[in-house]
Parts: structure tokens; C-alpha cells; sequence
């Protein structure tokens, strides 16, 4: 389970990293002022209009995977297997058992008295 979580973690990585280079190189709505002053990009790879929508196109795509491989992620780490965990764990504790006579009961008189303070004068100066 541990490399799932590797490769799907290294995938959302670089998603996010190129979602982030991509909305980067997206242009603004303000940018078609720039257009009016010589820079238009009509001479560029994907012509006037083609890179907005490439990259538009591209970012959407790239989201998708990077909310898949969220998911992904979510159901890896909460579907570990339990490891670890106390070397007790699977133990039960075995049944107290009950005494089976009357003579295995201990006695009142049996049972040993705790031991209380000197009857001395002084008793009452000891601190409780």
C-alpha cells in the first residue's frame, strides 16, 4: 500500500505543479489591451486564438486528475492496513474464577485489619 500512496502522491505533485505553470501562462481578460498596442500573438504556434484554448483546454484536463488523485489519496490513507499497535492487542483475558466452596471464601477474620495510628498524645499531630 505504500508504494500506491508514493506514486499517486508523486502524480498529484506534478499535476499541481503544472496546473500552477499553466494558469501562469494563461493570459488575463485584460489582456487583449496589450494586443491593441503590437503584441498580438497572431503570429505565435497556435495562431490567434489557439493557445487560450490549448491551454484552457490542457488546465481542465490537469484538474481532473488532480481532484482523481485527491480522491485517491483520501481512500489510500484512510484504507491503511493496521500495523503496529501493542504486542497484548489480540489477547483476552481469561475468566476470573469463583471460588467453588464455602471454605475457599476468605473470613472476615481473616482479612487483615490496616494499621492505624499510635493511641499517643501525639496522634492528632500527624498529617493526613
Amino acid at each position: 500500500m505504500d508504494i500506491w500512496l508514493t506514486v499517486i502522491l508523486t502524480i498529484h505533485v506534478l499535476v499541481a505543479l503544472s496546473i500552477i505553470f499553466l494558469v501562469l501562462l494563461q493570459h488575463g481578460k485584460g489582456a487583449d489591451m496589450g494586443a491593441a498596442f503590437g503584441s498580438g500573438s497572431s503570429g505565435s504556434l497556435f495562431g490567434a486564438t489557439g493557445s487560450a484554448n490549448f491551454l484552457s483546454r490542457t488546465t481542465a484536463a490537469l484538474a481532473a486528475v488532480f481532484f482523481l488523485t485527491s480522491l485517491g489519496l483520501a481512500y489510500v490513507a484512510t484504507h491503511k492496513p493496521q500495523t503496529g499497535g501493542s504486542v497484548m492487542q489480540g489477547v483476552t483475558a481469561a475468566p476470573a474464577v469463583a471460588p467453588k466452596s464455602a471454605e475457599e471464601v476468605p473470613k472476615p477474620a481473616d482479612v487483615p485489619k490496616p494499621a492505624t495510628a499510635p493511641s499517643g498524645s501525639n496522634a492528632g499531630d500527624v498529617p493526613k
